[in-house]
C-alpha cells in the first residue's frame, strides 16, 4: 500500500517541509517558506529550569505541531490528528490511513531513526516525517531533511513514535482529509505575520519571545563563573545545535522566515515586506556570527576566539536588532 503519485521533496525544516509536501500531494501548491510563515513558525524561548539532554531548553521555533495546525486552519484545510496510548494502536491507525491512500505526518524521536547518519541521531523528540506507504514489513519514509526517501522497520518506527522525554510524541500523527478549491493566501499571510509579532514581542515572562534572547545573553556571560569548562562547552554546544541543526534553514530559522517575507512581498506586491526580508537576512548573519564564535569557544580554538563576555554581547545585539525589527513589522498595515 503506497500513496499514489506521492512526491518527496527535500526542505530546510522538518515540520514546514512535511506541511508543504502533504499539501502539494493534495494539489495545493505551497512552498516551505510560505508554510513556515503562515504557520508562525518563528519563535524563541530559553527555559533554564527545563533540561533537555542535561542542558537548559532552548528553542528557535514554535511548539511541535503548531505550524501544521495553523496552516490548516488559516487555509481552511480539513485534517485528521490523533495521539495514542499504546504503540500497537498507533501502528494500526497508521496502517489504516495508508490503506486509504493518505500520506501520514507524525512526530518522532531522531534517536530511533536508523536511516539517519549516526552523527545526527540524538534525543530530540520533535522531529516530523511522512510515512507514505508500506512494502512488505517496511514503512516508506519521506523525511524532508534528507535528499531521498528511506525505509524503516515497524519496531524502529514504534520506538521513535513513543520515545520518552520532553516532549513525548505519544504516537502523534496527522494527515489531510481535503483542501478547498480556493484558498485565501493573502489573509493567511497577514494572520501569520501578526501572530509571529505577538509571540515575539508580547510574552510578559522572561523565558519567551524577544525577552528570552536577552535572558540567554546574561546566562552566557555567567557560564564561566557558575559552570565547569566542560559544562559551559556543553551548554554552548546545545544552543548552536538548536540554532543551526534543529533550526534548519540557518540562523535559527531567520533565513527561512526572510524567504517567507520575500515570497509574501511578491505575492502581495508589498515592497515593505521585501525590505523587511533583507533586514532579517542581515540579522540572520549576526546569528550565524554568534554561532561561529560560540563553536570556537566550545572547542577551545586558540585563534579567532572570543570570550563569554563577547558572546553575550553578540547575542544581546541580535536581541536588540530583532526587537526593532518585530516592532517595525508589527506596525504594518494590511
Amino acid at each position: 500500500m503506497i500513496a499514489s503519485n506521492y512526491q518527496h521533496h527535500q526542505h530546510a525544516h522538518c515540520e514546514s517541509g512535511v506541511t508543504a509536501n502533504l499539501l502539494n500531494h493534495k494539489g495545493l501548491t505551497i512552498t516551505e517558506p510560505l508554510a513556515f510563515g503562515i504557520g508562525a513558525g518563528l519563535f524563541f524561548a530559553h527555559i533554564p529550569f527545563v533540561k533537555v539532554s542535561g542542558t537548559p531548553g532552548t528553542t528557535f521555533r514554535t511548539w511541535p505541531g503548531a505550524i501544521f495546525k495553523r496552516v490548516a486552519e488559516r487555509l481552511n484545510i480539513q485534517v485528521h490528528t490523533e495521539k495514542f496510548r499504546s504503540p500497537q494502536k498507533a501502528m494500526d491507525a497508521l496502517d489504516k490511513a495508508l490503506e486509504a491512500q493518505n500520506p501520514v505526518g507524525m512526530l518522532s524521536s531522531v534517536y530511533y531513526l536508523p536511516y539517519l547518519p549516526e552523527a545526527f541521531r540524538f534525543h530530540f523528540n520533535a522531529h516530523n516525517l511522512i510515512i507514505y506507504g508500506k512494502e512488505g514489513n517496511q514503512y516508506l519514509v519521506s523525511d524532508p531533511v534528507i535528499e531521498d526517501v528511506a525505509t524503516i522497520a515497524p519496531e524502529d518506527l514504534a520506538k521513535a513514535r513513543f520515545a520518552k522525554g520532553t516532549p513525548e510524541p505519544r504516537g502523534f500523527m496527522y494527515y489531510i482529509r481535503s483542501v478547498p478549491a480556493k484558498v485565501d493566501f493573502e489573509k493567511a499571510i497577514q494572520q501569520g505575520i501578526k501572530q509571529t509579532c505577538f509571540f515575539m514581542l508580547s510574552p510578559p515572562l522572561p523565558w519567551f519571545g524577544n525577552k528570552a534572547i536577552f535572558l540567554l545573553s546574561r546566562k552566557i556571560k555567567d557560564y564561566p563563573k557558575k559552570l565547569s569548562p566542560r559544562k559551559s562547552a556543553l551548554y554552548l554546544g546545545n544552543i548552536i545545535r538548536m540554532q543551526e541543526e534543529i533550526g534548519t534553514g540557518g540562523a535559527g530559522f531567520r533565513y527561512l522566515y526572510a524567504a517567507f517575507l520575500q515570497e509574501a512581498g511578491a505575492m502581495l506586491r508589498r515592497d515593505d515586506l521585501q525590505e523587511l526580508s533583507s533586514e532579517l537576512t542581515l540579522i540572520g548573519d549576526d546569528w550565524r556570527n554568534f554561532a561561529y564564535h560560540a563553536a570556537r569557544q566550545m572547542k577551545a580554538r586558540q585563534t579567532d576566539r572570543v570570550s563569554y563576555d563577547d558572546l553575550s554581547e553578540l547575542l544581546r545585539t541580535c536581541g536588540e536588532k530583532e526587537r526593532d525589527f518585530f516592532k517595525k513589522m508589527e506596525k504594518l498595515r494590511f
